[in-house]
């Protein structure tokens, strides 16, 4: 997958020290023979000190004054989603490599920005889909490159987890279209994710959404019918009230000559494995299952190698900014479908 040969440390910071920034904090730590975090920034002065202060790292307010003063490599944007646009635009004016977490942006031109000013500023530009890491996606993944499948049928795809009033009134950005995003931009972006990654090019979606018990802006409720360029049809279903807690991250695939069900409360569960031909790594599908309380997964670790490799060896990023434009388009087609009460058909322009 990956070398890791060169030893030549490259200097880090963080920008949103939420709840997603303890994964970054840790793989940087796992990697920390070739990353060096040199700072953390977060306009929360208590959340800025506090890990300022455990991380032995210089600390800022302002990210502008970050890039002014440190030295960096790469900065992780782990801020609300409708920041990462403009902070992200502004390390590459300052000629910063940038890892943005999921969704990328929260609106359409906003993402093409991205990508267009990291072009032109010559830096790279990741967007963090860490699933596509989990030991089980990485065995539905090759059995679909393999088409083993044979012609696939259908796929549903269910997100049923807990989001309490609560956790929407932690933070006035929760919730609200400009920086956060619905259930499906957010809680459930890394399935959005797996449409065309797993199963390749949508043509058309048809959405609705509903706001149903949360006192928010956007859905905590939503239903995808997709019809993929292949003829394939599928759906998902996505929820953040299920009643108590997270209940089910599942995708199933039916196919011609083989079924698989991937469930648990993150993909992380191989629940069926059923082909009408046997390989040597169907072995491994009971080992790749996993416990887990967590819906992020394990692959921030894993995620990080391909980081490290492609600024240290100037290769391609597995998932870079063009890639992460893929889900944000089809999370935008199906808000447009929702609203418009019509079906959308993708690309989105030209």
């Amino acid at each position: 997958m990956t070398s890791l040969l060169k030893i030549n440390k490259l200097k880090i910071a963080v920008v949103g020290c939420g709840r997603i920034a303890s994964r970054h904090f840790e793989a940087i730590e796992t990697h920390s023979k070739y990353l060096s975090l040199v700072a953390v920034c977060d306009i929360n002065q208590d959340s800025m000190d506090k890990h300022s202060s455990e991380l032995n790292v210089d600390g800022y307010l302002l990210i502008e004054n970050m890039f002014k003063n440190v030295e960096l490599d790469i900065v992780v944007i782990c801020t609300p989603s409708g920041l990462h646009p403009e902070q992200t635009i502004l390390a590459a004016k300052y000629g910063i490599n940038v890892v943005t977490e999921k969704p990328m942006a929260t609106r359409w031109r906003d993402g093409l920005n991205m990508v267009r000013a990291c072009d032109e500023a010559g830096v790279k530009l990741f967007v963090v889909k860490q699933n596509r890491r989990n030991s089980t996606l990485q065995l539905l993944k090759k059995a679909v490159t393999e088409k083993r499948f044979g012609k696939i049928y259908m796929v549903n795809i269910n997100v049923f987890w807990a989001r309490p009033q609560s956790y929407y009134d932690s933070a006035k950005w929760r919730g609200t279209w400009e920086l956060d995003g619905g259930a499906f931009m957010n809680q459930a972006s890394h399935y959005v994710d797996l449409i065309d990654w797993i199963i390749g090019p949508v043509g058309s979606i048809q959405a609705m959404t509903s706001t149903l018990a949360r006192d928010i802006e956007v859905e905590d409720t939503g239903v995808m019918n997709i019809k993929w360029r292949n003829g394939t049809l599928g759906s998902m279903n996505v929820t953040m009230l299920t009643y108590p807690k997270n209940y089910e991250g599942s995708i199933t695939i039916i196919g011609e000559n083989g079924t698989v069900r991937i469930g648990g409360i993150a993909v992380n569960t191989i629940e069926k494995w059923d082909f009408d031909d046997e390989k040597d790594y169907d072995l491994r599908v009971k080992d790749s299952s996993y416990k887990t309380t967590s819906v992020y997964g394990f692959g921030h670790n894993s995620y990080y190698i391909n980081i490290i490799d492609v600024l240290q060896s100037n290769i391609d990023p597995e998932i870079d900014g063009r890639e992460g434009l893929k889900s944000l388009e089809i999370l935008i087609a199906a808000y447009l479908s929702a609203r418009d009460g019509r079906t959308v058909s993708l690309p989105l322009e030209y």
